[in-house]
């Protein structure tokens, strides 16, 4: 197949999906082969990178899908957002973010950073799938260990948590469990 016949077949697939896909899972919908998948996806970036489009391909985790470019995206978040449904609390984002960038971690580490109960905070970003229990910590009670999900990465536009934002050296410390 041509690359613009491929192009057409994985737009159409990223326009269909809600959830970010894959490259192999590309392929095995469209019945195309990875490199064909990959060609596309390569020259679908670049085409969408002109200022006459709309919209970008983004990659989320392991996964593509298209999304509003962001210098558009607040023009409409008005009509398109989830405007209160997605706000978070500071106490929210202060977990989330500690969760973010010490996981996997345990609920009372979360505490012991944060200084204050993190149960509701928890309960709270788990409901909106923003992070998920990656497994027991080799210790006493096998606690649960909490990371962040997909649902995180695309809320967030990352790629992966290395995109998270580099702290400096006194952020880092706050983030630090005593004894580490």
């Amino acid at each position: 197949m041509k690359l613009k016949v491929e192009m057409a077949i994985v737009e159409a697939i990223l326009f269909l999906e809600s959830e970010p896909l894959d490259v192999a899972s590309i392929a095995r919908i469209g019945g195309l082969s990875r490199d064909a998948v990959q060609s596309a996806l390569n020259a679908l970036r670049e085409r969408n990178s002109s200022e006459e489009f709309g919209i970008e391909l983004i990659e989320l985790g392991d996964g593509y899908v298209y999304s509003p470019k962001k210098e558009l995206w607040e023009q409409l978040r008005g009509r398109y957002g989830k405007k209160n449904e997605n706000k978070l609390s500071k106490a929210a984002l202060e977990t989330l973010s500690i969760i973010a960038y010490s996981q996997p971690i345990t609920r009372a580490e979360v505490e012991n950073i944060r200084g204050v109960s993190a149960d509701n905070m928890i309960r709270l970003l788990l409901s909106r799938d923003l992070i998920g229990e990656v497994g027991r910590k080799e210790a006493p009670g096998r606690p649960v260990q909490y990371g962040t999900t997909k649902t995180f990465l695309k809320q967030f536009r990352l790629s992966s948590i290395a995109d998270l934002p580099k702290l400096d050296e006194s952020e880092r410390e706050r983030f630090e469990l005593d004894g580490e």
